[in-house]
């Protein structure tokens, strides 16, 4: 419900997902498998990276990182959808909505580095594969992984300087089942619109310009193959083609978020479902299963694990 005019807001409400019983329950079971799989899925990379020394070099730890990013992402908001299906009152404290919103667009932040970091890697390992070692050396993997996260962190503070100390005096329906800049900013008490033209270059833009260069990133890659040898372009498309398909995946539901100028309930919601339940599932398995390093990696340290229990 909302606040009073004139009364200081103290919690936000959010949208609700379900109305129906039967609907609850199948969002119930659909975000906790969902979520399973990706708490499941991302620490198996990231345990397998680091156990084993086979995967010590650049495109991995880039893996596990990606991995870091996609659970962190996933948990701002997942186990919160989870519990407000069967609440009454799906309110959320002012303070935990700017934590949320804090935390996604650093998580948000450091995935479009790391994503572009990833496509730099490929471009080295395909078209520069005699200077690889030399120029993805794990020191300056490190520096970027670094930069990736130290990007995410000003990405977030760049805009939660902005609206922490807002005035919220009036409606305090937020109009999403997540807290997010653009749809809190709207229920200020005061002409936001400078503020929102801020957001929408911060998020908005930058989304849109990261993806079209990764894309014309991925397509120079191909073409430079094709000029080499014709002979490598179907192996360096199956390669590139796991890293289009996530990119695409996380980028075009940012994209709609924060650009799309006539935003809908329904279509808010399954684009944010994609973007914190389906995306973080879907990468661990379009990594693994099509890098045969991985799920070779997979195997042997799922063979010690289970070596190890019957030893016990």
């Amino acid at each position: 419900m909302d606040q009073v005019n004139g009364s200081v807001v103290t919690e936000f409400v959010l949208l609700e997902l379900a109305q129906s019983l039967a609907m609850q329950f199948f969002l119930f079971l659909f975000f906790s498998l969902f979520y399973v799989g990706i708490i499941l899925g991302n620490l198996f990379i990231v345990f397998t990276v680091i156990f084993d020394s086979h995967l010590h070099s650049p495109v991995y730890i880039l893996l596990a990182n990606l991995s870091l990013v996609d659970l962190g992402l996933s948990s701002t908001t997942v186990p919160r959808m989870i519990s407000d299906l069967f609440s009454d009152c799906k309110t959320i404290s002012f303070h935990n909505c700017m934590i949320q919103r804090f935390f996604i667009h650093v998580m948000g932040g450091a995935e479009m580095v790391l994503l572009i970091v990833m496509a730099y890697d490929r471009y080295i390992a395909i078209c520069k594969p005699l200077h690889y070692l030399t120029i993805m050396n794990l020191k300056m993997c490190m520096i970027l992984i670094l930069a990736a996260w130290i990007a995410g962190m000003i990405h977030a503070v760049s805009q939660f300087v902005f609206v922490i100390n807002l005035p919220f005096c009036g409606s305090n329906n937020v109009g999403s089942f997540y807290c997010d800049f653009p749809r809190v900013i709207k229920l200020a008490c005061m002409d936001t619109y400078r503020l929102e033209f801020v957001v929408i270059a911060n998020s908005g833009f930058i989304s849109m310009g990261t993806f079209f260069f990764l894309i014309v990133s991925y397509i120079f890659i191909l073409v430079t193959v094709r000029k080499h040898s014709s002979k490598d372009l179907s192996k360096a498309f199956f390669t590139l083609s796991a890293h289009v398909t996530v990119v695409v995946l996380f980028f075009t539901p940012c994209m709609f978020l924060y650009l799309w100028p006539f935003p809908t309930k329904s279509l808010d919601k399954f684009f944010a479902i994609v973007d914190f339940v389906v995306t973080p599932v879907l990468n661990p398995a379009i990594y693994t299963l099509r890098n045969r390093d991985m799920k070779v990696a997979m195997r042997r340290l799922s063979r010690q694990v289970v070596s190890s229990r019957e030893m016990t």
